[in-house]
């Protein structure tokens, strides 16, 4: 059953929240030996919350819109009482947190329930979650590649079934690349949308928050159950929360729509642009819009990260090298040694860039790219080819994420594949704040079976 489904039928009396809960936590029990999706399960304290609410409503009490939906978090969530490692050994030391994250508190608000932690790279640096302290998680679409990352093991959570819903963070790319190579939908909100308090940080000027989903109505729903201001992230904005649930049926007639051309296309092979060439197909054809120096969005992306990155997680680095995860830890250091004129003109570039981009959009509504260069690589390769250009696979499969990041836009990730073809995800842009037109798009491929998202083979 999706997210919605369950909460109408707990809602209704149809379905008790213990049995939903106990369902997804012996599908993580059957399934996660297989995929490595979970770090953490919270069977017992998730089947407590769930008799609690099953209480309230033999009470009489109405329910709240997600009564009783089982949602994972990726492992830098807090969730209370338990330790956040950011997928780091070196932090199974750290205090258990005192709160939820403000996200999770607001899910429970909304009757969801969390049933565990989720598999990530460390400390969220990285694009295929081949964690080297608790092991790589496997796609459920292709046992023999990547999930994609940071946010592998929720999307491959959502993607085996164990799951409808579950929590992820984007700083350049890691919910929209595990959501398209595991062919799940995904959404990266705009910059300062969701409040990240009670996450574990990676880099304060570029973290989002996300969610992954099995269909469009259930990724809104979760979407807006977080929405709201907060005053203790600097960066979230104070304006109200903006619903988008009710603007998913209104299609895209009226909508201006555009793909992106240049750089967009010459990073992504045959693979990696099949999803957007099949949607191009159900739209029409799509005019070109062009960003200039995009690829410079992506080295200035590249510098911010690490600088931001080294700097706030450098002096952990050399307290605990030998220990700490040998993928990110010299990219660590060298980011904190980076020089304060590259950052700067990094970030002068930056709001040039976001000025050029935000642009586009008195010509267009919505643009739409590739979400990755190629579909899902093998677990453990090295190296990948993008038209005929040999690239090192872990920092390159952001390359067409990294530039949308970096300006701050909202994006949603639909996925599609061709009949017995590996997923291909598309990009689904819109100016700032409007997540609605991303969302409607996303729901327009969706009703017309152009992007789905079923349980993975082998595991419904």
């Amino acid at each position: 059953m999706n997210a919605l489904a369950i909460a109408a039928a707990v809602r209704e009396g149809r379905l008790r929240a213990v049995e939903a809960v106990g369902e997804a936590l012996a599908r993580i029990n059957r399934h996660d030996g297989t995929v490595n999706a979970f770090v953490r399960h919270r069977g017992e304290q998730a089947l407590r919350e769930a008799a609690a609410l099953d209480a309230a409503r033999a009470r009489g009490e109405p329910l709240p819109p997600l009564a009783g939906v089982p949602f994972a978090v990726k492992d830098n969530f807090d969730l209370r009482g338990e330790v956040t490692t950011a997928g780091s050994r070196v932090n199974l030391g750290r205090t258990p947190a005192a709160a939820d994250a403000l996200v999770v508190q607001r899910l429970r608000a909304a009757g969801a329930i969390p049933v565990g932690a989720t598999n990530m790279d460390a400390y969220a640096y990285g694009f295929t979650t081949e964690n080297s302290d608790f092991g790589a998680t496997f796609n459920p679409r292709d046992l023999a590649r990547t999930a994609g990352g940071s946010s592998g093991g929720s999307a491959a959570a959502v993607a085996a079934g164990m799951v409808p819903l579950a929590l992820g963070t984007d700083t350049n790319g890691s919910v929209r690349v595990p959501a398209a190579l595991c062919g799940v939908f995904g959404l990266k909100p705009t910059y300062g949308r969701l409040p990240r308090s009670g996450t574990f940080a990676f880099v304060h000027g570029l973290d989002h928050l996300g969610c992954f989903a099995r269909g469009v109505a259930d990724l809104t729903a979760c979407y807006d159950a977080m929405q709201g201001g907060d005053a203790s992230d600097p960066a979230c904005d104070p304006r109200a929360a903006q619903p988008a649930g009710a603007q998913l049926a209104l299609g895209v007639q009226g909508l201006r729509l555009a793909r992106l051309g240049g750089y967009f296309e010459q990073w992504a092979d045959d693979s990696g642009a099949r999803g957007l060439r099949l949607a191009e197909k159900h739209l029409g054809e799509l005019p070109v819009a062009q960003v200039p120096h995009t690829e410079l969005a992506r080295a200035s992306a590249f510098l911010i990260t690490a600088a931001e990155g080294g700097a706030l997680h450098g002096r952990t680095v050399r307290a605990h090298y030998d220990r700490f995860e040998p993928h990110s830890r010299d990219r660590f250091l060298a980011g904190a040694l980076t020089p304060a004129a590259w950052y700067l003109r990094a970030q002068r570039f930056r709001s040039w860039f976001r000025h050029q981009l935000e642009g586009l959009f008195e010509q267009f509504d919505v643009l739409l790219a590739p979400a990755t260069p190629v579909t899902a690589t093998l677990l453990g390769q090295e190296r990948m080819d993008v038209n005929g250009i040999a690239l090192p696979l872990r920092p390159s499969m952001g390359l067409l994420t990294q530039p949308i990041s970096f300006a701050g836009l909202p994006v949603a990730v639909a996925p599609v594949a061709g009949p017995g073809q590996a997923p291909s995800g598309v990009q689904i842009i819109a100016a700032p704040w409007r997540e609605d037109l991303c969302l409607r798009v996303a729901a327009h491929l969706e009703n017309a079976a152009v992007a789905s998202a079923p349980i993975a083979e082998g595991f419904a």
